[in-house]
């Protein structure tokens, strides 16, 4: 069902909101579509609220539903505004990565504790527009986002915590994350040098979504599903995006547990 979010605001109200990527599409139970506009234009899919582990939740498909936005497409500002727009208290963003430490194996769960932007040209901030758009200091003045810690130490602990009950999924506590432009995959010869510096996962989506909830107040956290190797790890095919989609179906439930087992200590 698809209703107009003026109709029934206050019932659709959700306390969760949830990001997903490739393959993630297909989460609630009971859900109502709702579409909002934005002053960024219209987010990359109407948002599904419905009910996860009891708990209301606001599920949005970064990529839009049929995979219709690449990563350096995605309207990331739109459908941050929007999932602000329904009052949620925080958001949980599953997302695919490629593995760059041979240690860390597809079908491993990572929670993101640091983040490395090599994107180019997306819009990345509130503060850039001098219309009211309704976010926490919308305005024309300058604005510095504090963002040290770009992912909340509060839903990063519970996340851990909740993958500690799960016996059969392997859910690593902390790894940065380099967010490429897209779509292409990484050559060789970056990879090398994303596992020379040292980090862990690589990824087309996780900027600058990471930094717009930080302007928008909203706590955030990521959940990285390690579909490959990337192509600096020695002894693997180059990843493809089948393969990629295929590890997802494979794991998507396993994201979905973990939420689950999480959203009993996230915020109210």
């Amino acid at each position: 069902m698809l209703i107009s979010l003026d109709d029934r605001a206050s019932e659709l109200g959700a306390e969760v909101g949830v990001f997903g990527g490739s393959g993630f599409y297909e989460f609630l139970d009971d859900a109502t579509d709702v579409e909002i506009t934005t002053p960024y234009g219209p987010p990359a899919a109407p948002i599904a609220i419905g009910t996860l582990g009891g708990r209301r939740i606001a599920f949005l498909a970064r990529h839009g539903r049929r995979h219709d936005y690449a990563a350096h497409r995605v309207p990331f500002q739109a459908n941050m505004w929007a999932m602000a727009s329904l009052g949620v208290r925080s958001i949980v963003a599953p997302c695919s990565v490629g593995s760059l430490q041979p240690e860390i194996h597809p079908g491993e769960l990572v929670v993101i504790d640091q983040l490395v932007d090599r994107t180019n040209g997306r819009h990345d901030t509130f503060h850039d527009v001098g219309a009211d758009d309704g976010m926490p200091g919308s305005d024309t003045a300058v604005h510095h986002q504090t963002f040290a810690e770009p992912y909340d130490r509060g839903l990063r602990n519970a996340l851990t915590a909740a993958g500690a009950t799960l016996d059969d999924v392997t859910v690593r506590p902390s790894g940065t994350m380099v967010v490429i432009n897209g779509p292409r995959f990484s050559t060789k010869a970056e990879s090398v040098w994303f596992r020379q510096m040292g980090w862990h996962v690589v990824n087309m989506t996780g900027y600058p979504e990471a930094v717009l909830a930080a302007e928008a107040g909203i706590p955030y956290a990521s959940i990285a599903l390690v579909t490959d190797y990337d192509a600096g790890v020695d002894g693997h095919e180059p990843v493809t995006m089948n393969a990629v989609f295929a590890m997802v179906q494979q794991n998507v439930d396993n994201v979905r547990r973990l939420i689950t087992a999480a959203l009993p200590h996230l915020p109210a």
